[in-house]
């Protein structure tokens, strides 16, 4: 659905003519306060205010100035199909605009949108699955497969890239998709990636992800790289880059949402079910595979990149749900 004048000129998080207008502020203030959310939060928080511009158009309701019922309503239609952590996500975006836009009532902080959500969230829950991590195992088996298909080489080689750089980085999707032949820097030891930009870092202060040479092994992913690289003639911008239908190799790079087809074709190869794949899956896989052979935790942060402990132990949690597991205690020592 194309955006009309009228909804884009709402979006006050990126369209911010009042505070453009306002002349009170320097032009350097001004600057400071657009760049206080990230580019990414932006385009997330534009994705879920569209999203509710559509369902109120479709009710023949107000979305600016919204009601809290009209907050309340929306959010229970939400409730038919959508995650309690995804429903909470969708205020907090409707919230900020309205923060944005200088409007004097903002409808979510109602109480009964308080109240709304601490419902919602009692009936569904707020446990997130996510999507099924590739283990390490997993991969293995997937590089099996992968020689014996009968797809042109080099796109062989690029997905063989993609989905090693993708694992032992713990990369996000939107991550792999970014990396330049100017993010590189190979040594005798491997390969450092700079990440200019991600989702959890909202100042922009960048991070450099380390992958050693894994000498011998199939699964290193240095080697993968260098082979792509070679093969690809790349020497710089995208790294990663899509083919032409006569398998000619385009110049910009591959979208995110392309990284998370490819993990979906090669995890069917290997009999497992696409749909509950994609691109998270490689990062996710790393974090439970690394908890699972007893990495410590700051170390797995250290390549994951998260800043908070609490989904670094759900993974360490999920790798270990089988270990120590109580039921094998109890059958261990009523059957010695």
């Amino acid at each position: 659905m194309s955006k009309s004048k009228e909804q884009q000129k709402h979006f006050y998080l990126r369209n911010n003519d009042a505070l453009m207008n306002s002349t009170k502020l320097s032009m350097k203030a001004k600057q400071s306060i657009l760049l206080s959310k990230a580019e990414n939060t932006v385009d997330a928080y534009e994705s879920d205010w569209d999203d509710f511009v559509d369902w109120c158009t479709y009710q023949k309701v107000s979305y600016f100035p919204a009601t809290s019922e009209t907050i309340v309503n929306y959010i229970n239609d939400l409730a038919d199909y959508a995650k309690a952590n995804t429903i909470s996500r969708r205020i907090s975006a409707i919230s900020e605009n309205y923060n944005a836009s200088g409007h004097r009532d903002n409808p979510c902080m109602a109480p009964i949108v308080k109240q709304a959500l601490r419902g919602i969230r009692r009936l569904k829950g707020t446990f997130q699955q996510g999507k099924t991590p590739v283990l390490l195992e997993d991969i293995e088996d997937i590089l099996e497969c992968m020689d014996k298909l009968d797809v042109p080489e080099l796109q062989l080689l690029r997905d063989k890239a993609i989905l090693l750089i993708g694992f032992m980085g713990a990369f996000r999707r939107s991550e792999i998709a970014a990396i330049t032949v100017e993010h590189l820097q190979f040594s005798p030891q491997g390969v450092e990636i700079f990440v200019p930009s991600s989702k959890a870092d909202q100042e922009g202060q960048g991070a450099v992800v380390a992958i050693p040479h894994l000498s011998g092994s199939p699964l290193d992913a240095v080697r993968a790289l260098q082979q792509w690289l070679r093969a690809s003639g790349i020497t710089e911008g995208p790294v990663f880059r899509g083919f032409t239908k006569n398998m000619s190799l385009r110049k910009t790079g591959i979208s995110d949402k392309m990284i998370a087809e490819i993990v979906k074709k090669y995890v069917s190869l290997i009999g497992l079910d696409p749909s509950m794949y994609g691109a998270h899956s490689l990062r996710h896989g790393f974090a439970t595979t690394a908890a699972a052979y007893g990495v410590e935790e700051r170390n797995i942060m250290r390549q994951t990149r998260h800043h908070s402990v609490n989904m670094v132990r759900r993974y360490i949690n999920e790798a270990n749900k089988f270990v120590d597991n109580p039921i094998s205690t109890i059958f261990e020592k009523r059957f010695r």
